[in-house]
């Protein structure tokens, strides 16, 4: 029986470094510092080289870094943030935990990113409305795409919006040329176990360009402490990345370009096969993605899941992200202002993830096209 294609290949992945992190986890063994220990300092240095951003502050998941993020803005009761309505839960409950509201914006149909004509009119609808003050948005570079950064900004800075760049799906990659990490005042990204850089556990980093910022994101992540450890400043969180996990980062980091690199080959294979049959994923103009996620869509509801149970017949597992926008979720339908969002709201019906991972074979990857091809 043939095996089963692997959506994600956390064991092949770590078969290739093994050296590399035994030897990153031993260390952090021997010295014992599990919190902030060195290695923190040092994957902090790393990725703030590695996107070009000035500071660097690692957090204990990518929705803390989030939340720490708008809580350095003191972002609460009365204010509004808008984010895009087709994206991952995380994005919309930080708001809220401060007391905020979300409000949610509709998506480019082909590329999946916020609108910005969309966000335009919303901030437009919000301020007319006077209930609330607009206060910041968070643009989703969603499945390793990113968004429109340059008009974002642009809008943010005519609306005096705080701007932050959610990573989480995205880090590695570039848009003009630069990749992801300076183009908000903050960006936040994610090393949950499934990201392109991942970790074995939760984890998170924030990037800024002002070094105030960045220290009131330290402070913040450490129970809001000053100088000394018992010196207490203001009210914070519990949000520090453990130091096995950094070692276990930077363990990754050192293949990180070559497996960004394998993702992209993997991506240009399924568009050579795929797309004459379904719609395959439009890219961002001038762009690089980091491809977490391969999603194709199928014309309806009803060929999504025929095609989700074929493939899953032929021992191809697939996933849907997202089977419902955010505005449609009960957790979050007091918040809403009930505006339809339709794009969202048909992307969650006909969207359908393939797997994409570095340790994809070539006969893999033919063998989801045949699938797809022969249910399309």
């Amino acid at each position: 029986m043939t095996p089963p294609v692997a959506f994600l290949d956390l064991k092949a992945q770590q078969a290739r470094i093994a050296p590399e992190m035994r030897r990153r986890l031993e260390a952090v063994l021997a010295h014992c510092q599990f919190v902030l220990g060195p290695e923190v300092a040092e994957l902090e240095a790393a990725l703030a080289d590695f996107c070009g951003a000035a500071h660097c502050v690692t957090v204990s998941s990518g929705t803390d870094a989030l939340q720490i993020a708008l809580m350095a803005e003191g972002i609460g009761r009365g204010d509004a943030v808008f984010l895009p309505a087709f994206t991952y839960t995380a994005t919309a409950e930080v708001p809220l935990v401060l007391g905020a509201t979300p409000v949610f914006v509709d998506v480019d149909p082909r590329t999946f990113q916020i609108d910005p004509a969309h966000l335009a009119g919303r901030v437009a609808e919000i301020r007319a409305a006077g209930r609330l003050r607009p206060r910041a948005v968070i643009g989703v570079d969603l499945f390793g795409q990113p968004a429109d950064w340059p008009a974002i900004a642009a809008l943010a800075a005519r609306e005096n919006l705080f701007t932050i760049d959610d990573c989480a799906q995205s880090f590695g990659a570039a848009l003009h040329g630069n990749r992801l990490g300076t183009a908000a005042d903050a960006t936040a990204t994610s090393f949950f176990p499934s990201k392109p850089l991942g970790a074995y556990g939760d984890g998170g980093a924030l990037f800024t360009e002002n070094a105030d910022r960045a220290a009131l994101f330290r402070s913040l992540r450490t129970h809001g402490e000053g100088t000394t450890r018992y010196e207490v400043l203001r009210t914070g969180m519990n949000g520090r990345m453990d130091t096995l996990q950094a070692a276990i980062l930077l363990a990754k980091l050192t293949v990180f370009a070559e497996e960004m690199a394998a993702r992209a080959r993997i991506a240009a294979m399924y568009d050579r096969r795929l797309g004459n049959a379904v719609a395959i994923p439009a890219r961002v103009p001038d762009s690089q993605s980091a491809w977490a996620i391969y999603a194709i869509l199928l014309p309806d509801e009803a060929a999504r899941d025929r095609m989700q149970s074929a493939l899953r017949a032929s021992g191809i597992p697939t996933a849907i992200y997202y089977p419902r926008p955010l505005h449609h979720q009960p957790a979050y339908r007091d918040a809403h202002d009930g505006r339809s969002l339709p794009v969202s709201e048909d992307l969650a019906k006909r969207i359908l993830a393939l797997p994409i991972h570095p340790d994809l074979t070539d006969d893999e990857v033919a063998r989801v096209c045949d699938a797809v091809l022969a249910n399309a």
